[in-house]
């Protein structure tokens, strides 16, 4: 049954229903789906061919995410790259440790790229906090306004703020999400029902935890500007290493984990929503045939609808960790304007509406798509260069 579905398109994409990321070799094609940037990784739970094949080539980096494209059809334009001489035998000379380096390296510099929105998204975030509509300024009027502001008052620069501290996280919270989640894999727990979907949730949540800290201090560092539009607490880091030395010698080491109660429901709800809605979106844009079909742009087009769904289901989750993460402190290291995540949720929605949940909704969607493209198309560049140089 299963091989029969191996011989055509159609049968090969019904495999990977519901966004799982199986990988299923057939006799000249290879179709890979891969998992997102900050969401958890997963793997289909059955496949009939050669399982220990299977299992090298189901070792990637859990950033990429929620695509299903043949590997020789990575291109810009939607004109096919030049694949190696020997797909296969690419894939399979790297080891998983240094799969582990590609992937976490890819998400890191798609990070580079998608930073400036991660800065406009924790200040809309912050802006008017526990305040009611009316009573504050608005500094940031959407994500165009934000951009022009900062760059304004802090210069192009102001727009990275915060990058060393995102990449210190990226490669972190991917590391310790592919490191278990390919335990998981080993274990055979992929295996069982339902089991790609609790070993993705562990992964992400171990990964937010790991990663913690240094989205505490990237949420500070990007939080920081002129005092004329300011928004938010300030916490005035002057650098990431300050960063981490003045919250531990003020709060110890468990104020490095301050916040963390938001940031695990954030990624296993995003990662959840992600799975539902990635595959049929992607196979909705298919049928429209508005690109060819082995085309990148179909990955991105049903990854940025796809994305409506996440962004939706998750920027409640990022205000409330957003605002755990800046809030000020007293002496004992306790939150001065919320005690946790349900009384942030309460505060927030009590003083400043049920909508500002969802402040930071626009750059927060705008940039789930590209950040997934692009960490799957420098992994793939990646891979491309390592396989080159083992063979040189």
């Amino acid at each position: 049954m299963a091989q029969s579905k191996l011989d055509s398109r159609a049968g090969r994409e019904e495999l990977v229903a519901g966004g799982e990321g199986l990988i299923s070799l057939g006799k000249e094609e290879l179709v890979a789906a891969l998992v997102l940037a900050e969401q958890a990784p997963v793997v289909a739970p059955s496949f009939s061919g050669d399982r220990a094949l299977l299992a090298q080539f189901q070792r990637r980096p859990p950033c990429m995410s929620f695509l299903v494209v043949p590997i020789n059809s990575w291109a810009s334009g939607g004109h096919a790259m030049e694949p190696p001489r020997s797909p296969t035998a690419a894939m399979l000379s790297i080891s998983p440790p240094v799969d582990f380096v590609l992937g976490a390296t890819a998400c890191c510099m798609a990070c580079v790229f998608t930073n400036p929105l991660e800065v406009v998204k924790t200040r809309l975030q912050l802006q008017g906090e526990l305040r009611s509509r009316g009573t504050y300024p608005r500094h940031y009027r959407g994500v165009l306004h934000a951009m022009v502001a900062v760059s304004r008052a802090d210069g192009l620069r102001g727009l990275q703020k915060g990058l060393t501290a995102g990449l210190l996280y990226q490669g972190l919270m991917n590391g310790v999400r592919f490191f278990f989640y390919s335990h998981a894999e080993d274990i055979g727990l992929t295996q069982q029902p339902g089991g790609t979907i609790v070993a993705g949730a562990v992964a992400g949540a171990l990964g937010a935890f790991v990663g913690s800290p240094a989205y505490l201090v990237k949420t500070h560092l990007q939080a920081q500007t002129l005092a004329a539009i300011a928004v938010g607490h300030q916490h005035n880091h002057q650098s990431v290493s300050s960063a981490f030395e003045t919250i531990y010698k003020k709060q110890g080491l468990l104020g490095l984990w301050r916040g963390v109660n938001g940031a695990v429901p954030r990624v296993m709800v995003g990662s959840a929503v992600q799975l539902a809605t990635f595959a049929s979106a992607k196979e909705w844009v298919r049928k429209q045939k508005w690109f060819k079909e082995d085309s990148w742009m179909v990955a991105l087009a049903g990854g940025m609808i796809s994305s409506v769904a996440v962004a939706v289901a998750m920027t409640p989750f990022d205000v409330v960790s957003t605002r755990l993460y800046n809030q000020p402190v007293d002496e004992l290291g306790m939150g001065k304007h919320y005690r946790g995540f349900f009384d942030c949720v309460v505060q927030v929605t009590g003083k400043e509406g049920v909508l500002a949940l969802y402040k930071g909704l626009g750059p927060a969607y705008l940039r789930l798509g590209p950040h997934t493209i692009l960490s799957l198309l420098f992994w793939d560049e990646l891979r491309k260069f390592t396989y080159q140089l083992q063979g040189a």
